[in-house]
């Protein structure tokens, strides 16, 4: 199938073949003809799948279909858990409105409201937000959502997880209660099998790529170290694969701080990015790393879900994450769009059993090397 057959606009057409974008992932086929028709979606779906465009396009050719006033009121609210996530599906609204005069803004918190105001104050058909600054907006009169038509509520699973459970229940009564909902989630805990309840009405159930297709294209292999030597098996790697991109994870935000710090005294240029970071310093690690200025970078869970980095080769657990579901999560960050990914994995040896817990989620085995260091 391709992206013609599924009888879009021509503007849309003219912007995805700007992207060389010709055919449609898994759960964009499934997804845009469903939601052209304005059902209720709950869709499941990992991370790199595509599902940004999935409810992009859709909403944004039925916001083209409908009348608009001289100066746009918010008709569509995506709503996301972290600001990396918020401003990279900005970017792809940007994208795919390219060729129409519809107009997307992103707000969220850790920067002056100030800027997000003016822009809101210019109209707006499409709103990108955080929960938090999303409310603060609100109650400051600034945003009104009584005409909303089309609400998405992404990363769902990841938001109950940093605790927006009643933020996201302070929002929906002030959403108009005939309007379309897509909610999308990469896991299907309890918790959010009963808030899509609440929130959908007659939904039609997507799902796609099952865990162990996404981590069946990522090579992935485990060292099984000490604690003391982990420092040495990181620079020994990064040292011997020089040209090679890096996405580190650590557990803590002390500990990606001390990881920079080590790296950088030893050559290689790298920045941390966590929750404690300014956004302003978060971006431009963000920046600095896609413009090749560094080829490392450090990070916390929370502060990596939703970065999207275009041919990503290393995805590397300095430490094991809490939950096998986030180990997924992690190395899908490589092995998207169809390129090439490793991942690879510090375990110390009281640590083995949530590796063989990550290979029954998975279903794969995971090579052992020898960390000689």
């Amino acid at each position: 199938m391709t992206f013609k057959e599924l009888n879009l606009s021509d503007s849309i057409l003219k912007a995805l073949d700007k992207k060389q974008y010709n055919h449609p992932t898994p759960i964009q086929e499934q997804t845009i003809p469903v939601a052209l028709t304005n059902r209720d979606i709950l869709g499941l779906a990992q991370t790199g799948t595509g599902k940004t465009a999935a409810f992009a396009i859709p909403i944004i050719q039925q916001l083209l279909q409908t009348d608009r006033k001289k100066r746009p009121a918010i008709k569509a609210l995506i709503l996301t858990p972290t600001r990396e996530l918020a401003i990279q599906i900005d970017e792809c609204f940007k994208d795919y409105t390219l060729y129409t005069s519809l107009r997307h803004t992103v707000i969220f918190g850790g920067v002056k409201a100030n800027p997000q105001i003016e822009q809101l104050k210019q109209g707006t058909d499409i709103l990108i937000a955080t929960p938090g600054r999303l409310l603060d907006l609100i109650n400051q009169k600034h945003i009104h959502l009584n005409e909303i038509t089309h609400f998405v509520l992404d990363e769902a699973d990841r938001m109950l997880d940093m605790g927006f459970i009643h933020d996201i229940k302070r929002i929906l009564p002030l959403l108009p209660k005939e309007r379309q909902t897509l909610c999308f989630s990469a896991t299907m805990p309890t918790t959010i099998a009963t808030l899509s309840k609440s929130i959908l009405k007659n939904p039609i159930k997507i799902e796609v790529t099952p865990v162990s297709s996404v981590v069946d294209i990522i090579e992935q292999y485990v060292y099984i170290v000490e604690k003391t030597q982990k420092c040495d098996l990181l620079v020994s790697l990064l040292n011997n694969k020089v040209e090679q991109t890096a996405l580190i994870f650590s557990r803590t935000k002390h500990g990606a701080d001390k990881i920079a710090r080590i790296l950088n005294k030893k050559g290689i240029g790298c920045e941390a990015i966590h929750s404690n970071k300014t956004q302003a310093a978060r971006q431009r690690a963000l920046g600095n790393f896609k413009s090749g200025k560094t080829r490392v970078i450090i990070a916390t869970d929370i502060a990596a879900r939703g970065i999207d980095i275009a041919n990503l080769e290393w995805v590397i657990n300095y430490d094991l994450p809490d939950v096998p579901e986030t180990y997924v999560h992690r190395i899908g960050r490589t092995g998207r769009a169809g390129n090439n990914g490793t991942a690879l994995t510090f375990c110390l040896p009281e640590e083995k059993p949530i590796i063989r817990t990550i290979q029954k989620l998975t279903g794969k085995k995971i090579e052992t090397l020898s960390a000689c260091v």
